[in-house]
């Protein structure tokens, strides 16, 4: 129900959740995070010119700092109640970006592991999926909270043929049959090399059309960023502008 009297101050409004987007132009399909079918509710897209995926995921988004916060900034000033981005690896820019702007801020799915490890019984470890496993290092986990109190097992897509390629080198066409064989594959490997893994956290933004593929492959519970995305949306529907004057 609308009030009598509402209060404006932004363009637009409706949006819950405002996505930072490498520069790409490679396919994303449905469940992909740069596909706004995705999502049951709007969503509001923010492209950060020259964040190519090989400058994020190969050398560390050096130098691509100011550029995503004022990408956040701009994103906060249109009205968006939080702030996510479609790159996991971005997890490094966590403490800054959530202290550039007023609203919530979670970088990456990565943010779900130590949540996702407290909910497994004794024993039991976290599984990451990556594109590319080389690149993840201590540093990505660090930015996430994931301490040394938390177990984790990590395997990489960059040694299949072609989501990996395709992502990274920003091609024009993907094989999305062959990627998700890939995914179903690294996913058996996983569990089958760390038969402790409980459940699993997919670090690429891209991933999340294959969940439910490694879902049924695995039977392992398996979270993504549209999870929290999707939380995101949940904590904020309510109170989004306009709101009562």
């Amino acid at each position: 129900m609308t009030a009598a009297r509402v209060r404006g101050g932004f363009n637009q409004y409706g949006f819950t959740v405002g996505i930072l987007m490498l520069d790409t132009r490679f396919p994303r399909i449905p469940g992909d995070m740069g596909n706004a079918a995705t999502f049951p509710f709007p969503v509001r897209y923010q492209r950060v010119a020259g964040a190519s995926p090989d400058l994020v995921v190969r050398r560390g988004a050096a130098g691509l700092l100011p550029a995503f916060v004022d990408g956040a900034r701009q994103l906060e000033r249109e009205g968006v109640g939080a702030i996510t981005t479609n790159c996991g690896f971005l997890v490094t820019y966590q403490r800054e970006l959530a202290a550039a702007v007023a609203v919530p801020v979670f970088t990456s799915s990565l943010l779900l592991v130590p949540l996702v490890h407290r909910m497994l019984p004794p024993g039991r470890r976290v599984g990451i999926m990556t594109v590319n496993a080389a690149s993840l290092g201590a540093e990505h986990l660090a930015a996430a909270g994931v301490g040394p109190d938390v177990p984790v097992a990590v395997a990489g897509l960059e040694g299949e043929k072609e989501f990996t390629r395709v992502l990274l080198g920003d091609e024009m066409e993907l094989d999305v049959e062959l990627a998700r064989e890939e995914h179903v594959r690294v996913a058996r490997r996983l569990v089958t090399d760390h038969p402790d893994v409980g459940a699993i956290v997919l670090e690429c933004t891209n991933m999340p059309p294959y969940t439910a593929d490694i879902q049924r492959e695995t039977g392992r519970p398996v979270f993504d960023i549209t999870t929290l995305v999707r939380m995101a949306h949940d904590g904020l529907a309510a109170g989004r502008a306009p709101r009562p004057a």
